[in-house]
């Protein structure tokens, strides 16, 4: 069985890349850019919340509204906003293995932690 977390993240990453494929490689970066060691992080940390959150079966409806707190949340800590994630996820999109290197961090990071569930 694939891992939800894993297949959501590919998806993710594969959208914002065949969306943004027109732009320039040359795409300034914007105002506020999250930095790349803390964008891996903040993704790691969201799809936990949004697996946390699935694991629940709550309604979809209310699902969402609480993922949207659980994520204003995480980017406070982060210190950003997600307007500047957005952008950021845009300006790493655009720069294609950027953004396939950072999922790969992902990747790899909620595989070891699966891992160590599955060993418990």
């Amino acid at each position: 069985m694939k891992n939800p977390l894993i297949t959501l993240g590919l998806g993710l990453a594969t959208t914002l890349l065949l969306t943004q494929c027109k732009q320039s490689d040359e795409a300034v970066p914007p105002t506020g850019l999250v930095p790349r060691e803390t964008m891996v992080s903040l993704l790691i940390d969201l799809h936990l919340t949004e697996a946390q959150i699935e694991a629940t079966r709550m309604r979809p409806d209310s699902a969402q509204v609480l993922y949207r707190q659980q994520a204003k949340q995480l980017y406070r800590r982060y210190n950003t906003t997600n307007e500047n994630f957005e952008a950021s996820m845009r300006y790493y999109a655009v720069h294609g293995k950027d953004l396939e290197q950072m999922y790969a961090a992902v990747v790899d990071s909620l595989n070891v932690r699966q891992g160590k569930l599955g060993n418990k």
